[in-house]
């Protein structure tokens, strides 16, 4: 009864005319950034941090607006997905391998509208899990001391690295780059200034929003600028949609899909780290395997598409609970939506529940709202969303450079904090060519300090002993799954790779 009275609560809170109107917008400039391939849910964010901070928004409304942009990216990541067989972010990459067939048979349209449909029903399920889950995790993380917190932070670079690479080397050194960028300013035990080179403006460290928006959304118009392409406009003239609405029998072959996959991909979301890759592959793979008995999957079965697209939405709800119970993501978004509460001087983890309870039920409530618009929104406006694909990227890329530059000055009013995002812009440039992930360099400069902090707790508590760090059964536990999350993605994400490539191979023999 109290889970219901404090969602009650939310709703209260949520329900304002202000929370509404942001909802919305976040949903609407969300799915515009999930359908531009390229961009996806993590830079969508990125690009709006700075927006939600120069309107003076309080945390609940900044917390609304950014999370309903992240769940719209994850529905707009289907249309260039199944229009244009190009995955719009990661976790659409499964959808382009039924949802382009569908496309080219003249189904576009009952494509979009059923993945919209199975991404509610992902999104709507796993927020229910978030209320049910995150209280109960937040009573376990009350046992956890500063040796488990490292292995629980150590955990989550693991895991994340697993999934952003499938180079082990390329993790490690991403990971251990935000790390060492932590470690910059004025170290809390010693008061000894570290990495400063005798500027005072890093004496504070680095901003977490500054490196944010300068590794995701310049590094995005530095590519632009290398290539210099005008994007879809040739593939986006092609595009017809036919047939909006799904018929029924459609939407009943694929319920049973939708329910199972939405558990699979909620439950992928929850372990720190994997996130909506991993659930949007399991989904697929599971279902595939389970359905797929006449060989359909991969040449346009609708339920090839319902699979990953509740399995990444659901996976995205569930990589919330770690995020709010334990200040630990579950995915690269939700690392970003982690800073930004950071910087309201919100702590995400088990206290979080109990001294913020406005933020967290006003959030939870705020995703249910944005579920329902999504789909209210998304179906009938599928040929809306579909025109953005056509917008060059000449025109996007200086907007995008435009919102970051004021949105960062407005925020710090430094011309220092410019320097350092165009200096953090140049190195995820720099990154991104030699295939390195971004996502372990935002979690080493966020949790960096914190892991620092619990290790030398841990190491002084008991006189020096290392040994400590492994001397609970919790933090064994929690080491040897860091370890497993480590290894399982780089498999997972070479065999989903092999499929794409060898679809392709085929799709080119067709045509040849």
């Amino acid at each position: 009864m109290d889970t219901l009275s404090n969602l009650a609560d939310g709703f209260v809170i949520a329900l304002t005319w202000q929370n509404l109107l942001l909802a919305l917008l976040g949903c609407f400039l969300g799915t515009i950034m999930g359908a531009l391939p390229g961009l996806g849910p993590s830079n969508g964010v990125a690009i709006l941090i700075p927006l939600a901070f120069t309107m003076g928004l309080g945390a609940t409304p900044s917390l609304i607006l950014l999370t309903s942009v992240y769940y719209g990216a994850m529905y707009g990541g289907r249309i260039s997905s199944i229009l244009l067989n190009i995955p719009g972010d990661e976790p659409a990459m499964m959808t382009c391998l039924d949802g382009y067939p569908m496309a080219k048979k003249g189904m576009a349209g009952e494509a979009l509208s059923l993945s919209g449909v199975a991404s509610f029903v992902g999104a709507f399920l796993a927020t229910w899990g978030l209320i049910l889950l995150a209280p109960q995790l937040v009573k376990i993380a009350l046992l956890f001391g500063p040796a488990e917190y490292f292995a629980l932070f150590a955990l989550a670079f693991m895991t994340l690295g697993g999934v952003s690479s499938t180079n082990q080397a390329k993790s490690a050194f991403a990971a251990a780059l935000g790390l060492g960028l932590a470690t910059i300013g004025v170290d809390t035990q010693t008061g000894v200034p570290r990495f400063t080179f005798g500027e005072v403006h890093l004496y504070d460290g680095l901003d977490f929003l500054v490196a944010i928006v300068g590794l995701f959304a310049l590094s995005e118009v530095f590519i632009f600028l290398e290539h210099r392409h005008g994007g879809s406009d040739a593939q986006g003239r092609k595009i017809e949609i036919g047939r909006i609405y799904p018929p029924l029998s459609m939407l009943k072959q694929c319920t049973p899909t939708m329910l199972r996959t939405s558990v699979l991909g909620f439950l992928a979301g929850v372990l720190p780290g994997a996130g909506a890759s991993l659930g949007s592959f399991i989904s697929y793979s599971m279902e595939k395997r389970l359905v797929d008995k006449e060989g359909t999957f991969g040449t346009g079965d609708p339920r090839g598409v319902a699979a990953p697209e509740a399995g990444n939405n659901a996976a995205a709800g569930g990589a919330l609970v770690p995020m709010l119970a334990l200040g630990v993501p579950g995915s690269g978004t939700t690392a970003v939506l982690l800073a930004v509460l950071l910087s309201l001087n919100i702590t995400p983890g088990p206290l979080l529940f109990s001294q913020n309870p406005d933020v967290v039920w006003g959030l939870i409530a705020a995703l249910f709202i944005a579920n329902f618009m999504l789909l209210a929104m998304n179906i009938p406006m599928v040929g809306l969303f579909t025109r953005i694909l056509l917008v060059p990227s000449r025109i996007l890329m200086p907007i995008v450079a435009m919102v970051s530059f004021v949105g960062i000055y407005g925020i710090s009013g430094s011309t220092f904090d410019l320097l350092v995002m165009i200096g953090f812009g140049v190195m995820g440039w720099g990154l991104r060519k030699l295939d390195v992930p971004l996502v372990p360099v935002i979690l080493g400069t966020l949790l960096g300090n914190a892991m620092e902090n619990n290790l030398r707790r841990a190491i002084s508590i008991d006189n020096g002993n290392w040994w400590t760090l492994i001397d609970s059964p919790l933090a064994i536990a929690l080491w040897t799954i860091a370890i497993i999350g480590f290894v399982l993605p780089i498999i997972v994400n070479r065999k989903a790779k092999a499929k794409m490539h060898q679809k392709r191979d085929e799709e080119g023999a067709i045509s040849d």
